[in-house]
């Protein structure tokens, strides 16, 4: 799903175009404007910045939940898995990591399981770090199977400025904690919905690295 750029760095496909655009904006400007064409090469350097896609070091053991993104911890609240992906409607734990655009954004399968439903739903762009933004929001919903009869959803929410959500997945695939499956452009949010007996391992505020951090212990 990525592709190695120069220098070793892995970047997302998605980002090419962006890339090739910032670039050749970045000349133009230089032949026109000289040295002051230089003043735009900040947004090209964020353009590569923003797709990167660092390996990581997915933690063994069994029962772990590892965050599905980069970002920063939003307070933990109960609530209802969406609608759409069909799941007992009754409160649980929901995790959400907020993204901003400086983070990196590619997406990360949480736990190992198989992919049960996909659901797709159009929405708003509110800013993603607000709570309505999990009902109100674009948003691409996973529901996940888990080893002994147990379930958990991630969803991935479009935010102010996204407005594109890219999910790989299909139904019935068999997913691996920590493997990449989607990318969400540009600043957004990803919540996860927890089985009924995790423990959570994270509070709100701290810093989380996608495929890397537990987020829950199954109990």
């Amino acid at each position: 799903m990525s592709s190695q750029g120069r220098g070793g760095v892995r970047l997302h496909p998605d980002g090419w175009p962006f890339i090739a655009l910032a670039a050749a904006i970045n000349t133009l400007l230089i032949v026109l404007a000289g040295w002051y064409g230089l003043l735009f090469l900040p947004l090209s350097v964020w353009c590569i910045a923003f797709f990167r896609d660092p390996e990581r070091q997915v933690p063994d053991g069994r029962g772990l939940i590892v965050s599905p993104a980069d970002g920063v911890m939003l307070p933990v609240v109960l609530a209802s898995p969406p609608q759409e992906l069909g799941m007992d409607t009754a409160p649980r734990a929901r995790l959400s990591i907020f993204m901003n655009v400086f983070d990196v954004h590619v997406n990360r399968i949480p736990a190992d399981g198989t992919v049960s439903r996909l659901a797709y739903r159009p929405g708003r762009f509110v800013n993603a770090s607000f709570d309505k933004a999990s009902e109100h929001n674009e948003r691409m919903s996973v529901r996940i199977a888990l080893e002994g009869g147990r379930e958990l959803a991630v969803v991935q929410i479009a935010g102010l400025v996204a407005r594109r959500i890219r999910c790989d997945l299909r139904q019935g695939e068999n997913v691996r904690r920590g493997a990449r499956f989607g990318i969400i452009r540009f600043g957004s949010r990803l919540d996860v919905y927890l089985p009924d007996g995790a423990v959570i391992a994270v509070a709100k505020g701290e810093r989380v690295k996608a495929g890397e951090t537990v987020l829950a212990r199954l109990g």
